[in-house]
């Protein structure tokens, strides 16, 4: 039992709260300024193929990354390594802030993604080691209670700053973040460490690193630059594929590996994960493309669109106890595969979103978004959990975080990469009568072509833009709402109520 006063216990939780802030605010707050990443006058004139490497590196990093911070953390302290985490992430925020080129922006996100990484394991081994077995579970959710805020204020706060300073002001937002991290850190924080060191293991680290990044660049590349049919596309997805292979042979054949294979064995393991992550995915990739709706073919201000992310915000915190309650009486193939069917419905709802769509309607549909949302992670990532025995906890705790990660990363590249390469074949006969050079610039993006309307007096083209985008958009709903019904069909076969699993499953649930 931990020898910590209760007084102290709640500083430390506080300070770790603040510390987990970063992480969630910049999830939510990079697609405030895509819109504006996008205007080669105002912003970087970034590619769609750039926007999505500037999204889903910091994802990519995050995930392969997450197994190394816990290592480091059991070496030399976890307060010690989730100090070098704030660090990071402030340094790589300054450097984001002030990125003069859409790559150095995207290598100051992937900077990001590593110093985020350091954050999440360590607070909670500092948790942990901090607060009693029977105190525990509430400390985690006041800590996870920090997605809930980081969400909702990240997208407003950075609208803010965007209407009234730089783009890169958005990344600002993390520095007194940092520097309070810090200061309390240095402060009120223990630097508990294991008496059993992990490995570091770099060459997983280096396998599924390479692997997610291969797959990747194929996915994305293959949408913007020239098609599908180049070899350079599917050798790049053919090598991502081989090493993440090679990745899972190498841990299959470690004693303690840092991602564990041998847990997907366990069919309630092995589906709520691919459900969890396929829920990332769409909720990742319809981010991507509504930041564009509201700010481009909508024409809205940064602030106005933040502001229209409330609404999922609240669904959200709302959704994640109810979610919980709900599947701790009626199980979680009942309230899980039910709201994932009312969130693949949201997507569908994504389809009547024109540009003159009533914004209550666009608010209605986000809330019931949310609401999906909460009431599906929350009790599916407690119901998987529970599958496992009890010394197996930790580890299958960070493949589910890994695995959430992933399917991050491949929502911006397959949904992005939909939204983009749709977008090309269809504005293609809008700009066929302009020369090649101006062609090809304006066929980039829907940007791209609004930018080139008013260079050459050509406001049709504005109009042909908005209604190419929003086909694009449409399609890529379409695909996203298969993806969720899909995950509702697995997870409601997965987790048919046995009534030898139900009371474990259920006190889970309710924790």
């Amino acid at each position: 039992m931990s020898s910590i006063e209760p007084a102290r216990q709640r500083r430390i939780l506080t300070i770790l709260v603040v510390s987990s802030l970063l992480i969630w605010i910049d999830s939510t707050v990079l697609g405030i300024a895509l819109e504006r990443l996008a205007d080669p006058v105002e912003g970087l004139g970034a590619t769609p193929g750039q926007l999505q490497w500037a999204i889903g590196i910091y994802s990519l990093l995050f995930a392969t990354a997450l197994f190394a911070a816990g290592a480091l953390g059991d070496r030399y302290g976890h307060r010690t390594v989730l100090m070098l985490g704030l660090v990071v992430f402030g340094a790589s925020s300054a450097w984001a802030a002030w990125a003069d080129s859409p790559t150095s922006l995207i290598v100051a996100r992937a900077t990001m993604g590593l110093g985020g990484a350091l954050l999440g394991p360590t607070s909670m081994a500092i948790i942990g080691w901090t607060f009693p077995p029977e105190r525990r579970a509430g400390a985690i959710a006041v800590w996870s209670s920090a997605a809930g805020l980081g969400v909702a204020v990240g997208p407003v706060l950075g609208g803010l700053l965007i209407d009234h300073f730089w783009w890169g002001s958005v990344f600002l937002i993390n520095l007194p973040i940092v520097a309070a991290g810090l200061l309390g850190a240095r402060l009120v924080l223990p630097n508990p460490r294991s008496p059993q060191r992990r490995r570091l293991d770099p060459l997983g680290l280096g396998l599924s690193t390479l692997g997610l990044l291969g797959v990747s660049y194929g996915l994305i590349e293959g949408g913007h630059q020239g098609g599908w049919s180049r070899w350079q596309v599917w050798a790049s997805i053919a090598a991502g594929l081989v090493l993440l292979a090679g990745f899972l042979y190498s841990e299959w054949r470690e004693h303690e590996p840092s991602f564990d294979p041998r847990l997907f064995r366990n069919r309630r393991f092995a589906a709520g994960n691919l459900v969890l992550a396929g829920v990332f995915l769409t909720l990742t990739g319809q981010s991507f493309y509504l930041a564009f709706y509201l700010q481009g073919a909508r024409g809205m201000s940064a602030l106005t669109a933040g502001l229209m992310s409330l609404p999922s915000a609240a669904g959200v915190v709302l959704g994640s106890p109810l979610g919980a309650r709900l599947a701790g009486r009626f199980g979680v193939a009942k309230v899980c595969g039910t709201a994932l069917a009312a969130f693949a419905l949201c997507h569908a709802l994504n389809l009547t979103y024109l540009v003159d769509t009533s914004l209550v309607w666009v608010g209605v549909v986000g809330a019931l978004a949310g609401l999906a949302i909460g009431a599906t992670v929350a009790p599916t990532t407690a119901a998987v959990i529970a599958t496992l025995p009890m010394d197996r906890i930790g580890a299958g705790s960070a493949v589910n975080n890994a695995i959430r990660q992933v399917g991050s990363v491949l929502g911006v590249a397959v949904l992005g990469t939909i939204v983009s390469s749709t977008y090309q074949h269809a504005i293609a006969p809008s700009l066929a009568g302009l020369p090649a050079d101006a062609r090809d610039a304006a066929s980039v993006s829907a940007e791209a072509t609004r930018h080139a309307a008013g260079a050459i007096h050509r406001p049709d083209l504005v109009g042909a833009a908005n209604d190419a985008f929003l086909h694009a958009m449409h399609t890529a709903a379409v695909v996203a709402a298969c993806f969720t019904l899909a995950g509702a069909i697995v997870l409601t076969l997965a987790f048919r109520q046995r009534v030898s699993s139900t009371p474990k499953v259920a006190e889970v649930v309710r924790r």
